[in-house]
């Protein structure tokens, strides 16, 4: 039950009203109107921009347009108050009744309140994508959680979602990556080595060595380079992606596709060659000279006539290079290809979770997009910012197995998966992230996942408390449902929360339509604060008290309200990939 747009209906249902009275003009274009919530709880419960935005079409003032608006809602009997304010907006403060019956729908709907069925075809979210050339670090953790939770989130909104991983197994770092591991294998064989510069130096390539060594004996000394190589770079390849599914699993993420970027240059040029061609057959290829860089050039420019795509006519800056001068296809021509049979697999949206160093990426991605798929499917691409790993306000040091950064794993072992998802996603994904190791396992009010997860186990510490006071009672979500009067919940502390379950539908589409799951884990937090609060005024209240031996009745009541609201955080945080305990230990 989705009060926002219930109650949007019955606002285009009196707009509709006032057109066949000839009080407005026919043919308004109402795609503006919207119903949310008040910027002050005070002004009421609800608040519409209907008479605002329409006003200069009707040709109307708009705090008139108004009032007749108001005039027409006072008629709905769910609706107890219907004001104007400000330059036109309007306050509507609705019947109890209508709050009774959201949290009647929530005990009745349990976790699936509030998931909706969301208007769009099939989504793909390409996220984590980390170069198979070592263990995942916490940046790309940041990346791999708001990707999972993005897709739980769309998913839970009533979108078709696909998980997808694009291996990065083509180009010069897997080589690196292979003679590394032959280094590692040559040690494994006896060998003293020096790891050059070049290379990469971390402990975790040991354990490939040893493998190498296990499989092939020493047959791979016998042999040159280009013999030994492919056979290494494989084997390294699906060691590292072992090794970063293990992390990824750690972490409560999975993946329905893992797509190699390998697959695209088969024989002939494969898909990226297939692309060049549907390119070339909608005119969108030619031979040209790009201008120069602005700024200081770099070292290996030059001004020399290139294949070009005419990305510049779909969005971009500059066209594009689709070939090397070698002959050899571009980066960029390969990532065409990639998103192209993503849009040929069935996806018209597609999302790209990517670092923050490739800001430069999203306009000519973009252009590409809207360009194979001929402005059939659009393409965001979400930039997640870097993280700070702090311990007491220090910084963490670099992990000595991986040798340059702390690994994901490592914070995994120390603070666990629902602390690092939450804090991941509590702040924008395009924001710079703090995450204090120290804090993050604090049971404190100023640790939000803690008070989050407190607020659900409290859920399920009242109705013990509530059995065992009362054991003649049946708790049940259905017997609450069928025995408990709502009415009886006039307290704020009980409206406050009432309001906030209510919200929830709203919340959920809202944040998947613009793509931030950072909403849902600040609705959370306000919705266990409210708890939180109320449950403290028992304390000094003992009419507030929401299991009363002596009063049944709101008992009963304010169990209800609690299941629904204990509900709303279990789905919340399902969306966001945390676990919802029963109790705290």
């Amino acid at each position: 039950m989705n009060i926002f747009a219930l109650f949007e209906t019955r606002v285009r249902e009196a707009l509709e009203s006032l057109t066949r009275s000839g009080r407005l003009p026919e043919g308004l274009d109402l795609s503006r109107v919207v119903v949310e919530p008040p910027r002050d709880a005070s002004h009421g419960d609800l608040a519409t921009n209907a008479a605002l935005v329409l006003a200069k079409e009707a040709k109307q003032n708009p705090k008139a347009l108004g009032e007749a608006l108001a005039e027409e809602l006072r008629t709905d009997p769910r609706i107890v108050e219907a004001s104007v304010a400000g330059p036109g907006f309007i306050n509507l403060r609705l019947a109890p009744e209508v709050f009774q019956d959201v949290i009647r729908a929530a005990l009745s709907e349990g976790e699936n309140f509030g998931r909706g069925h969301m208007p769009g075809g099939p989504v793909n979210i390409e996220y984590v994508s980390a170069n198979p050339t070592g263990p995942m670090h916490v940046g790309h953790g940041r990346g791999a959680v708001f990707g999972d939770a993005l897709a739980n989130l769309l998913a839970a909104a009533g979108r078709p979602v696909t998980r997808e991983y694009y291996i990065n197994d083509a180009g010069a770092q897997v080589d690196v990556l292979a003679r590394s591991a032959y280094l590692r294998y040559r040690e494994a064989l006896g060998e003293t080595i020096t790891i050059p510069e070049g290379l990469y130096p971390g402990d975790y390539l040991k354990p490939v060595g040893m493998k190498l060594a296990e499989t092939h004996g020493r047959a791979l000394l016998d042999q040159p380079e280009n013999e030994w190589l492919p056979q290494v770079r494989r084997f390294a390849i699906d060691a590292m992606m072992a090794m970063i599914r293990e992390d990824l699993a750690a972490i409560g993420i999975r993946h329905d596709v893992f797509f190699s970027e390998a697959t695209l240059q088969g024989e002939n040029g494969g898909k990226v060659a297939e692309l060049l061609d549907a390119l070339r057959q909608k005119g969108l290829v030619y031979e040209g000279r790009l201008p120069p860089p602005k700024g200081q050039l770099p070292d290996d420019w030059e001004d020399r006539e290139q294949t070009l795509f005419r990305s510049s006519q779909f969005g971009d800056d500059v066209d594009r290079a689709l070939l090397k001068p070698d002959g050899s296809f571009t980066y960029f021509a390969s990532d065409i290809a990639y998103h192209r049979d993503k849009w040929l697999r069935g996806a018209n949206e597609l999302i790209d979770v990517l670092g923050a160093d490739h800001g430069g990426y999203v306009k000519r991605m973009q252009a590409a997009v809207k360009a194979v798929s001929d402005g059939q499917a659009r393409l965001d691409v979400k930039l997640c910012q870097l993280v700070r790993l702090l311990r007491a306000g220090e910084p963490v040091k670099m992990s000595k197995r991986a040798g340059e950064f702390v690994t994901l794993r490592d914070v995994i072992d120390e603070v666990g998966r629902d602390a690092i998802r939450f804090m991941m996603l509590y702040r924008k994904n395009d924001a710079t992230l703090d995450f204090d190791l120290a804090k993050v396992v604090e049971q404190s009010k100023d640790n939000p996942v803690f008070y989050v997860q407190y607020g659900h186990a409290r859920r399920f510490s009242v109705l013990r408390q509530a059995r065992e006071a009362l054991p003649d009672e049946d708790f049940s979500p259905a017997a609450l449902l069928a025995d408990a009067d709502l009415s009886v919940l006039t307290d704020p502390g009980e409206i406050e929360m009432m309001r906030l379950i209510a919200q929830y539908p709203r919340v959920l589409e809202s944040a998947a339509a613009a793509h931030e799951p950072h909403r849902i884990a600040f609705y959370l937090y306000e919705t266990a604060s409210s708890l939180h609060s109320f449950w403290n005024k028992g304390k000094d209240l003992p009419q507030l008290r929401i299991v009363n031996p002596t009063d049944r009745n709101s008992t009963r009541a304010r169990l209800a309200l609690v299941e629904a609201l204990g509900g709303v955080l279990a789905s919340g945080l399902a969306v966001l990939g945390v676990s919802a305990p029963n109790e705290m230990r």
